[in-house]
């Protein structure tokens, strides 16, 4: 049975924390909820949060303040869930502490999904001496990082060395966005010409063998203005 973490939601919208709160205690989470920042950062102070999910637009101070109030104090992931869709808001968001972010509205689903990345990265970086996993998988996609080997639905895919290297790192950590220059990093001393634009080109063939739909991709998502995560078109 899942430890019952505990989750502390902030935001001013009481149908938005019903129904988070409703998920996560659904999936073996501790819900906390809060209405606006003030009674957030006290609920954080007097208990053992794990994780935070954000609305960025609160009553008394802004989301970003009360970003900026928990990184003074800890690391524990912070979730924006936001109405904000511009790309400064998500991008500013990110810079100061944010570890990822999900835009209203949004599925349930995947939001909890982002809440057991999350807090499973936080517990590999507690425990960096962790065996990881052989295998890496996004719905049918699975890497077996023995045999360096990638199937979908059971299925071999042929990638070359650099398109193997950039899938196995998107997928090593599927909620986080990966700049092209972390991608650029996966695969230097290739023969690759080292710029943005490569990386672009390499994405553009590993969709083509990955996805039914290059155009609409569920595997591998653009995030305009920041680089590439797996998740598909949001």
């Amino acid at each position: 049975m899942k430890h019952r973490q505990t989750a502390l939601v902030v935001d001013d919208e009481e149908k938005i924390l019903e129904l988070v709160k409703s998920y996560l205690e659904a999936s073996g989470y501790t819900a906390l909820c809060a209405k606006n920042g003030g009674e957030g950062l006290d609920l954080f102070e007097k208990n053992a949060v794990s994780l935070i999910l954000l609305d960025l637009m609160l009553p008394d101070f802004s989301g970003e303040e009360f970003c900026r109030a928990i990184r003074e104090t800890s690391n524990i992931p912070i979730i924006m869930v936001t109405a904000k869709v511009e790309e400064a808001d998500i991008i500013r968001g990110l810079k100061i502490g944010a570890d990822d972010y999900v835009t209203k509205p949004f599925s349930p689903r995947q939001l909890m999904a982002r809440v057991d990345a999350a807090l499973r990265r936080a517990g590999d970086a507690e425990n960096p001496h962790r065996q990881p996993s052989r295998f890496l998988q996004c719905q049918d996609l699975i890497i077996d990082t023995e045999q360096r080997s990638v199937t979908r639905d059971g299925k071999a895919i042929a990638l070359t060395r650099d398109e193997y290297n950039i899938l196995a790192l998107l997928m090593s950590r599927q909620a986080k966005i990966f700049t092209r220059d972390e991608i650029l990093e996966s695969i230097k001393g290739s023969d690759c010409a080292a710029f943005d634009r490569a990386i672009d080109a390499h994405i553009k063939k590993i969709r083509a063998k990955i996805e039914d739909d290059s155009k609409s991709p569920k595997y591998i998502a653009t995030v305009y203005g920041m680089g590439y995560r797996i998740g598909g078109t949001r």
